[in-house]
């Protein structure tokens, strides 16, 4: 190689510092071009509040999924967010399925319990996102609301195909939402499109926002470093990207606090050696 050639750069360029946030996707026929087949889906508004908020997007589509499995895909990421998409199957938390539940996705719910449990587990930084708040509620042993307009009334927290209702969330001041967001007052306008939510609070969870309804609209898990669930899309919200940031934050404080006890100092000078620790 020559050396001085101005087309080979003299070093290697840096590697970059932005932790890797794995996002569960949609797995869904899709048409381009003259194909029609199953496909990986997510709208690009999530690739995008990671990559403003400073992370790198990982895709992880529904697939066979084991516990091993799901621990050796988090060994490998930051941070994690669990997607908003179809309705969580109601056999996981012992009911029947409502005329209004969409049919059960058991792959994508075996897949993202699994992720979930894993993080849990490893204390990985995690997000949900509407679905994803459920999810999470779920696999800790709540259950849901299938249908909100029973409860509530009407088709505000979901007004059309593809149209989100704007609502108000009330915030717990004392929790890790109310710090992420550093407003001055304890309410949010938010962007909701749920027709099922949050009922019976699994164990370990916190309740930290709600609407005017009393809809469970955020959850916290406080026995991890950062365990959050909004029932709204943030990923919406183009000039309000707190939530993403905080997750990537947490992200980067988790790999580094990883990659500094996983690195043991040599006997030999200038020299150090990865602890084969798990």
């Amino acid at each position: 190689m020559n050396a001085s050639d101005p087309n080979v750069p003299a070093t290697d360029p840096p590697v970059s510092s932005a932790p890797l946030i794995g996002i569960t996707t949609y797995l869904e026929q899709a048409q381009t071009g003259v194909w029609d087949v199953p496909a990986s889906f997510l709208p690009k508004v999530y690739l995008d509040a990671v990559t403003d908020a400073g992370g790198i997007a990982v895709l992880l589509p529904p697939q066979p999924v084991t516990r091993a499995v799901a621990a050796s895909v988090l060994a490998r990421l930051d941070g994690l967010i669990v997607s908003g998409g179809a309705d969580v199957d109601p056999g996981l938390y012992g009911q029947v399925a409502h005329p209004r539940t969409g049919r059960p996705r058991t792959d994508r719910d075996a897949w993202e319990e699994a992720l979930l449990t894993a993080a849990i587990d490893a204390e990985l930084p995690f997000l949900g996102i509407c679905r994803g708040a459920q999810l999470l509620n779920v696999a800790l042993g709540g259950t849901l609301v299938q249908h909100l307009p029973d409860l509530v009334g009407d088709d505000s927290f979901q007004p059309g195909e593809g149209v989100f209702g704007p609502k108000t969330v009330a915030i717990d001041a004392d929790s890790r939402l109310a710090a992420l967001l550093r407003q001055d007052d304890d309410e949010l306008d938010v962007h909701v499109y749920h027709h099922q939510s949050i009922d019976r609070v699994a164990d370990g969870l916190v309740v930290t926002a709600r609407t005017e309804e009393g809809v469970i609209e955020a959850v916290e898990l406080p026995t991890v470093p950062f365990g959050l669930a909004v029932q709204w899309h943030p990923e919406e919200e183009t000039a309000d990207r707190r939530l993403f940031a905080g997750l990537v934050d947490a992200a980067r404080r988790h790999r580094d606090a990883g990659t500094t006890a996983g690195i043991s100092t040599s006997t030999t000078p200038g020299t150090e050696s990865r602890s084969t620790a798990p």
